[in-house]
């Protein structure tokens, strides 16, 4: 009877270990699902970020060159009123010298 009592308690330890083994099995691969699915999520957020960071640079480097367009043009609008201030100069002058000279004209 020992003997069928000790082979009982064996295969009882056997199930139970059996058991064991195939709950951590279980579990463990669990965890590996949830970690393959937080590495995707984060995959996915740096692919996110790093769209949004090409973005904001396109955008930067757009203002940039809006920024240095609009300098461009200030520029040459400042040379335009220059020279449009010197050719009122220079009329103006020619109407005084006119004024100098003409013979009819009302002193």
């Amino acid at each position: 009877m020992p003997l069928l009592v000790s082979s009982g308690v064996i295969v009882a330890i056997i199930v139970v270990a059996v058991i064991i083994v195939v709950i951590v099995a279980l579990a463990m691969r669990r965890r590996s699902e949830q970690l393959d699915q937080r590495r995707n999520a984060a995959a996915a957020h740096r692919d996110e970020a790093a769209t949004i960071s090409r973005s904001a640079e396109q955008s930067k480097l757009a203002a940039e060159e809006q920024t240095a367009r609009a300098e461009r043009e200030r520029l040459a609008a400042e040379a335009q009123a220059e020279r449009a201030e010197r050719e009122r100069a220079a009329a103006e002058h020619h109407e005084t010298q006119a004024r100098e000279i003409d013979p009819d004209a009302d002193r």
